[in-house]
Order: C-alpha cells, then structure tokens, then sequence
C-alpha cells in the first residue's frame, strides 16, 4: 500500500512538472554568459544542495534566505548556519546566516554569501609566463530578509542584497532584492492537515542593478593626437566598461509527503526554474526524515538537478544530515551533500548549525 501510495504521489508531481515545463518554455538564445556575479545560482545549505536544489517549497529554515525568504516565516526558533563548497580549481564557495523570529512581527535574517577564487597568477601579453607577481579575486553578497505567516496556509518574504565582485583592482557593486511566497494546502495530506499536505512555493530572485567594473586597472595613459606636437602627451585615461546584469530567477515548486508518521516522514518536491541567462530546466529531490526520540532526527536526501536544461553539466545529487537535540533543546545540525557534474569534478558541501 505504501509503494502504490508513493508511485501514486510520484506521478502527480510527474504531472505538475510537465506543466510547469509547458508554462516556461522559451525560444532560444537562452543568452548564456551574458550576467555577471553567477555565485549567486549556487545553492546554500547541505539540505537544498541534497535534494537537486528542489527546495523552494521545502525550506522553512535559515537557508530560506536563498531559496525563498518566505520559508523564514516558518522558523520558530533561533537559527544559525553555516556552508563550506570546495569548488573547481581551488575555488571555495561559503555562506553564513543568522535567523531571529520576532513574535507578533516575523523573522528577520542576515546572511553572507562568498565566493573565493584565491591568489591567481598575472600574466600579461609580454610576460605570458607570469609577471612573478599574484591578484586576488572574490565575489559576495551581505542579505538582509525578513519572512512572516500571515496565515497557518500563507507567508511571504523579502530580501534586500549588496553586492560585490571584485578582481584585482576592479570592484563592481549592484544592489538586488528577492520575493518569495508559500502556500500550505491540504491537498493529498496523509494525515488530513495542511501541515502535511502539499506546498507550493515561488521565488524570483536577484532583481537588481547592474554590475559595471571601475578601478585602477582601467586607467591608462593616453595621447589623443600622437602626430601633432603642442598637445599633452601621456593624459590619463579611463576605460569604460559596460554594464553587466545580475542572473535573475524565477522559481516555482511543489513538494507533498505521501509518508508521516509518529517517527518517519517522506518529502518528495520538485522545482521549475526560469533563468535570465540559460534555459529552463527542472530539478527534482527527495528526503527521508527518522525521529529517534530522546536523540535527534536523521536524515537521507537524493536527487536531480537540471533536468531539460540544455546542455546541462549537472546530474544526481545525495547527501545527509544528523540533528541532535541538546538540553534546553538546543539543536546541533551538521549536514553533508554531493553534486555530480559533467564538465568539472564532482565537489561536496559541508553544514554545521545551531537551532536555540
């Protein structure tokens, strides 16, 4: 009864992705690698990385920052986290969030995504086997949301981003905002109730300025006129740089739970995801939630990330997480996930939180 229940739920979602496929679809060029600041496609927290980034319905953490600022509205109690991503090439990618619910208010967050290239060698035209000399290069982005349930079915949320690149001595800056809502039904509900029935969430995210290098390496002498004598020589010029948008997108999704019981809960979700920089594609997650009373909950997580996008590098997703419960009910939540590419090496993430 439980694995016809399960295929039964499955192809519901199966439907509803379709759907959602049909409401996106668009025409090429799909303008890939047209947007600036792209670390801020790359999902945060263990959990949501786990489950193909399928997790715009789902979350109800401190994570939601990312995801969907109305998944905050959900928090009950104080949250931090924090996410470590060895990425290609000795890149790292970083996030650290602080949730506080406000009761009678909702809760307020602030949050901090950093993407770290490390020291990279300079070369020049003349000197292609380095100068002996080394840049830096990071990308980040400081958050502030705020998310609240407004109604035991309905919350909504915002977040107001700063964002910074910059490479050696060019920094580019942008400000940006994202919306999120969520509905909880009581659609195809085990238990009857709408906490365990079927949710739909949608996000847009990274609505903002445009990113425009300046800095110092963009000054170079100039002579405006080099065969006439009379006139200044070596004036100071500046090189103008265009404006760069940010990587806007559009998340829609559902996640139902066709298990719960006392100990034992099955979360199956799927996402649509319309970009401003690639084509639309579907991610699909799942995550297998045991309570062991007087310890702490485990958890199990799959799924796949970028189905139907173009030429997609992405693939299967796993992970899990351990979620001990302290005295005074502090909880220690540590989190680990696996992305499998097809370009790059595959990377891991690591999270470590605290619920107080």
């Amino acid at each position: 009864m439980a694995g016809a229940h399960i295929m039964k739920s499955l192809g519901k979602l199966m439907v509803l992705l379709l759907i959602a496929v049909g409401v996106f679809a668009q025409q090429r060029p799909y303008r890939v690698g047209t947007t600036a600041a792209n670390f801020l496609e790359m999902g945060v927290g263990s959990a949501g990385v786990a489950m193909g980034d399928a997790y715009v319905s789902v979350t109800r953490d401190v994570t939601s920052i990312f995801w969907n600022p109305a998944g905050l509205g959900y928090m009950e109690s104080n949250q931090v986290s924090s996410m470590t991503r060895p990425w290609i090439a000795g890149i790292t990618h970083s996030f650290a969030g602080i949730g506080v619910p406000v009761p009678r208010i909702g809760t307020l967050a602030l949050g901090m995504s950093l993407m770290d290239y490390g020291s990279i060698e300079e070369t020049t035209m003349d000197l292609q086997e380095g100068t002996g000399s080394e840049y830096t290069a990071t990308e980040y982005a400081v958050s502030m949301s705020y998310g609240r349930r407004i109604a035991n079915w309905f919350s909504f949320g915002l977040t107001g981003k700063y964002i910074t690149s910059r490479i050696s001595r060019l920094t580019a800056n942008a400000l940006a905002m994202d919306l999120g809502v969520m509905i909880n039904t009581g659609f195809f509900s085990p238990t009857g109730t709408q906490q365990n029935g079927m949710s739909i969430g949608m996000s847009i995210s990274n609505y903002g300025t445009r990113m425009k290098y300046e800095g110092m390496e963009l000054l170079r002498p100039i002579d405006i006129a080099p065969d006439q004598h009379g006139n200044y020589e070596n004036v100071e010029g500046e090189f103008k740089t265009q404006g760069w948008d940010l990587p806007i997108i559009f998340r829609m999704g559902v996640s139902i739970h066709p298990i719960v019981t006392n100990n034992q809960k099955l979360t199956l979700s799927v996402d649509a995801l319309h970009p401003n920089n690639n084509s639309e594609s579907v991610n699909m997650g799942a995550e297998y939630q045991l309570r062991v009373p007087g310890i702490g909950r485990f958890f199990l997580r799959g799924g796949w990330h970028g189905f139907f996008m173009e030429n997609s590098p992405y693939g299967f997703t796993f992970g899990g997480a351990v979620h001990i419960t302290l005295l005074n009910n502090v909880v220690t939540k540590v989190g680990y996930a696996f992305q499998n590419t097809q370009y790059f090496d595959s990377y891991s993430s690591y999270s470590l939180g605290l619920e107080f």
